[in-house]
């Protein structure tokens, strides 16, 4: 069913109800309406007077012409031919609506527009049909809901910062302590990446093809490839804040692993990773065709970069080390 909006005679037919008392239930269904559709309407366009408080409520004439003036900042970007190409433009370099919106403004433009209003026009019909979504960072077909979305402070929690992590962890005194990443590829290869993974103390390093960006996708194939190793041998993992983790407390219960995160803009927190993602693109390339790598050719370049011998352990290779620390557990 096509999305119709409220009309001037629903408005003030909620407005006569509002007055003689009738529940929002009722009113919805006088009206053929969702009552979640009446709650929202009441909500939005309900009348505040600072002054005046005894005038504060439900008005349709007013909720009306509220909901016009939203609809005329939605259609800018349709109106506005010069202003429509220019964000265009921009959202094809790269740019997320928040830097397209706070530039706008930076510069002083006579015209603007908000970052809400860049991402109803790529989301709405209009931007649907020139397929913008693609050039968003999350590359998300649908939005979520404004109210589904949840500042990053939430979720990566205070307590998961890695200044909250075991001293045991940062002097790499017990084994199973990993950092985890992704190695992004040029835009060609689509949504593909390679997922990074370092054991701390052996530096053993794990590299798997992963097809798609999602959090979920992600975490689920981590699990999968870690799940084999005992218990101990996966006791936590660090990563940064992108968006890829999100979905990282499915780890404590899905295979008893901690999670821990970098300080914002701090890569270098996870030096480790980093590092091995350093050494990897030896062999992957940021033009490498990651659609066309094999388990096999994932497992060769694990083979070479765990067959090094390394400095930090006495010249022994990693997976020397990392085989001598499974045979403690057993």
């Amino acid at each position: 069913m096509a999305h119709r909006e409220l009309n001037l005679r629903e408005r003030r037919a909620i407005e006569d109800m509002l007055n003689a008392k009738v529940p929002v239930r009722e009113i919805a269904a006088e009206i053929g309406r969702h009552v979640s559709t009446v709650y929202r309407e009441i909500k939005r366009n309900h009348y505040d007077d600072k002054e005046l408080p005894e005038l504060n409520g439900y008005y349709g004439v007013v909720a009306q012409r509220a909901a016009t003036q939203r609809r005329a900042r939605r259609r800018k970007l349709v109106r506005l031919t010069g202003l429509r190409k220019a964000v265009i433009e921009q959202l094809k370099e790269g740019w997320s609506p928040e830097q397209i919106a706070g530039r706008l403004q930076f510069e002083g433009q006579s015209v603007r527009v908000s970052h809400e209003t860049i991402y109803a026009y790529v989301y709405g019909p209009d931007g649907r049909s020139k397929q913008l979504a693609r050039h968003l960072p999350s590359r998300r077909k649908n939005r979520r809901s404004r109210y589904t979305r949840r500042p990053r402070g939430q979720v990566f929690p205070p307590d998961r910062s890695i200044h909250q992590r075991p001293e045991h962890v940062k002097t790499r005194e017990t084994f199973g302590e990993w950092e985890g990443d992704l190695m992004i590829f040029e835009r060609a290869q689509g949504k593909m990446n390679v997922a990074s993974l370092v054991e701390r103390k052996t530096r053993f390093a794990v590299l798997f093809r992963n097809n798609d960006r999602s959090s979920a996708h992600f975490i689920n194939k981590l699990m999968g490839v870690m799940e084999p190793l005992p218990q101990t041998a996966r006791r936590s993992i660090t990563f940064d804040r992108g968006f890829e983790f999100r979905e990282w407390r499915k780890l404590k219960p899905g295979i008893g692993t901690e999670a821990w995160f970098c300080d914002p803009q701090a890569p270098w927190q996870k030096g480790s990773v980093e590092n091995l993602n350093k050494r990897a693109r030896r062999y992957l390339p940021r033009d490498a065709p990651v659609a066309a790598l094999s388990n096999r050719d994932m497992k060769s370049i694990c083979e070479r970069l765990n067959g090094t011998p390394r400095k930090c352990l006495g010249w022994r290779t990693p997976t020397e080390v990392f085989r001598e620390e499974l045979m403690k557990l057993r």
